[in-house]
């Protein structure tokens, strides 16, 4: 540690270790604080529950002190608090040596990750030195193949005081080689517990595990997805404006009430945050596990405070002392984070059977763990890229990355950075650039499709190219900003051009061969010779059996040589003028006329005069009132535009 630095070093310190070997006495010792706060807990002389005490070490290092029950019929409250330290003492009773809980609580500690600790002799006063060595050497020896870096074994007496400020200083060694809990990430609250206090309201409490929170700000209170308001908040009890990582929180909180929290949920900022009922995850089975870890094994999770029951979904079986990857259903939702930790007890007997890590705390349910590329050592990088590839063209929120996999809010950006090429930023996601390149690979061969179907067409609308940027059946959809980028993709590479609304292969131009020139011929014959006597679509289909009749009017209407009456007709441009010009000149005359009047002068039955007549209102050309057509202020002199 800097020791000119202003700010505080703070961390977790919790106690670890067999019932009745002087856990809450040290921690009385050391802080002044009893933690055995319950009448129960005093009158039995056993801690029970939680419990929490404040300990300035001096130096700008401070430490919250967490308390754990030994009794093995508590290891889940046990578990509630171990979770989230950084330092842990494990206790061990001089004149008993190393117990039963002992070994329980040291497997918690290093499933949980924990990588500094102190053991702890207590009631040294109560042993013959002989006997003192002989337990010291006892633990010195269990302790060397533990993955937990522990300070040298430290023999104490609460009750006389005796190697206090050795234990001391051995918290200040072990703190200095903690990294500590960032500022700059959301903050994150498990609660352990939940009670109404009068002029408070809904008080909640746990250790801050990253970020910080302040009076006035908003929290969301998950799995219950509610947002609440902070009132105030104390740190060990004192109040404070306040509440950074590694301190021991309790948080006053308008828009929840007590009923609706419970031990396990958790108090959050920022987003991509939900409550999820499924992990993926590396899981450790401890070797003295009585059976291998199977598909269908009922088993109970915990993780933070909350402990769930859980199934093995799917994975194959962990033999006792083997690692592997498998997938966690739950039965109840929890709030997970890429990389935490968690143990793993069975369903029945109850017991500490392995742990494990979170590799991904919202796994796609359609994807089966073995087509997946996860690993307990991926780094960041490597696990953002799978996800992203593994979501295709959906991508990844990028909101919701920090929480996923597991890395502090403020550094998205530098990892999204660090991914390089291989991600596309498209608005608020993120896409594999690979994705990008297949659709575009895709829809240029759905490009050659279309040209070779509608040889006459000027190319395809690129309304319809962006509808099929989602491969065809993908119930996904694809945010406006991923097909946006395609299409520019697709651009740049050369794969299209973009004219207007019209998407086309560059150099693309429509041409008719010697077939289709002739029966384009014949058609507008056809409809010039119909004069107003219109036929439609239907009709000229079945007098054409076999042509591209519909792409071929559609070509003469881009060649101008024919106009759209309706749906179902089209005319040469001519005969609609002369048209215009006769229908003019009856009203002119008229003043106003039905279609019945219409008819008869000029001489043309209801099946063609109402698509004219209707084609005309559309132009401008007449206005309509109930039956009767009477011309409008201003006719057009041209059926062009």
């Amino acid at each position: 540690m800097d020791p000119d630095s202003s700010r505080p070093r703070r961390f977790v310190v919790g106690t670890a270790g067999h019932i009745d070997h002087g856990k809450t006495a040290l921690v009385k010792a050391l802080t002044g604080v009893d933690c055995d706060r319950w009448e129960e807990e005093q009158r039995r002389g056993i801690t029970i529950d939680l419990g929490f005490a404040p300990l300035p070490l001096g130096d700008g290092v401070e430490a919250s002190v967490v308390d754990v029950p030994g009794h093995e019929g508590f290891v889940r409250n046990m578990l509630a608090g171990a979770t989230g330290i950084d330092v842990a003492l494990l206790v061990i009773a001089a004149d008993e040596g190393i117990m039963p809980q002992t070994e329980e609580h040291l497997a918690i500690v290093e499933l949980l990750g924990v990588t500094r600790g102190i053991p702890v002799l207590t009631k040294r006063d109560l042993a013959e030195p002989e006997w003192l060595e002989l337990v010291r050497g006892e633990v010195t020896e269990r302790l060397r193949s533990s993955r937990i870096r522990w300070e040298p074994v430290l023999a104490v007496s609460a009750l006389a005081g005796t190697g206090l400020e050795e234990l001391r200083a051995a918290l200040r060694r072990a703190a200095a080689g903690i990294t500590e809990r960032p500022e700059d990430d959301w903050f994150r609250l498990p609660i352990d517990r939940v009670f109404a206090f009068p002029g408070a309201g809904t008080v909640v409490t746990g250790s801050t595990w990253s970020g910080s929170v302040s009076v006035g700000d908003s929290v969301t209170l998950l799995p219950l997805g509610r947002a609440a308001r902070v009132r105030s908040i104390q740190v060990h009890g004192e109040d404070a404006p306040r509440a950074g990582p590694g301190r021991r929180t309790a948080l006053a909180v308008v828009g929840a009430d007590r009923a609706e929290l419970a031990r396990g949920h958790v108090a959050v900022t920022g987003t991509g945050w939900s409550a999820t009922t499924a992990l993926d995850a590396s899981v450790e089975l401890l070797p003295g596990a009585r059976q291998p870890l199977a598909t269908r094994t009922r088993v109970r999770v915990h993780l933070g405070t909350a402990e769930v029951l859980a199934r093995v979904a799917r994975g194959g079986a962990i033999a006792p002392g083997a690692q592997g990857l498998v997938r966690l259903q739950l039965e109840a939702p929890l709030v997970a984070r890429g990389g935490d930790r968690f143990v793993l007890r069975s369903f029945s007997p109850v017991t500490t059977i392995g742990g494990g890590v979170v590799l991904d705390p919202t796994p796609p349910s359609a994807m089966r763990l073995t087509d997946r590329r996860l690993g307990r050592d991926q780094a960041p990088t490597e696990r953002l890229i799978a996800w992203a590839q593994e979501a295709d063209l959906a991508g990844l929120p990028i909101p919701g990355i920090a929480v996923r996999v597991g890395v502090p809010a403020a550094g998205v950006t530098g990892i999204i950075a660090a991914v390089g090429a291989g991600l596309v930023p498209c608005g608020e996601r993120v896409v594999a650039r690979g994705a990008i390149e297949s659709a575009v690979t895709r829809l240029a061969a759905l490009l050659r499709h279309h040209h070779a179907g509608h040889p006459f067409d000027l190319g395809m609308s690129l309304q319809a190219l962006r509808a099929a940027v989602g491969a065809p059946g993908d119930p996904l959809e694809v945010a406006a900003a991923v097909a946006d980028h395609v299409v520019a993709a697709g651009m740049q590479a050369g794969a299209w051009e973009v004219e207007g609304s019209v998407v086309r292969e560059p150099g693309w131009r429509p041409s008719l061969d010697v077939a289709a020139a002739a029966t384009r011929g014949l058609l507008l014959r056809r409809l010039t010779d119909a004069q107003w006597q219109i036929p439609t679509l239907a009709e000229l289909e079945r007098e054409f059996t076999g042509e591209p009749v519909r792409a071929l009017l559609a070509h003469l209407i881009r060649e101008g040589a024919i106009e759209q009456v309706d749906r179902e007709r089209v005319a040469p441009k001519q005969a609609l003028e002369d048209f215009r010009r006769a229908l003019e000149t009856a009203l002119q005359e008229l003043g106003g006329a039905t279609p019945a009047q219409l008819r008869d002068r000029l001489g043309l039955t209801r099946k063609y005069l109402i698509p004219l007549l209707e084609w005309a209102d559309r132009r401008g050309t007449t206005q309509r009132a109930g039956d009767v057509r009477t011309l409008t202020r201003l006719t057009p002199r041209s059926t062009g535009s």
